[in-house]
């Protein structure tokens, strides 16, 4: 299990476990990042990420991905 930001790009990962305080963790589910879910790195722009989630393509900080494990 490792945090999302040390995810290869390009590589699909399963959601594990979605931390951080429960605002932190409502505000991630309510973008998609459920566990049980995939989440794939599409591209890292100055540390923060660009994910594809459901279907749609999030971006998210550096921190809130340290948070997703997968």
């Amino acid at each position: 299990m490792i945090p999302l930001v040390l995810a290869e790009p390009g590589e699909e990962n399963i959601i594990l476990r979605v931390g951080g305080s429960p605002e932190t963790k409502k505000h991630l589910e309510d973008l998609g990042f459920v566990a049980g879910g995939s989440v794939t790195v599409l591209n890292t722009i100055a540390g923060n990420l660009i994910v594809n989630v459901k279907e749609s393509r999030v971006a998210i900080s550096r921190e809130m991905a340290g948070k997703i494990m997968v």
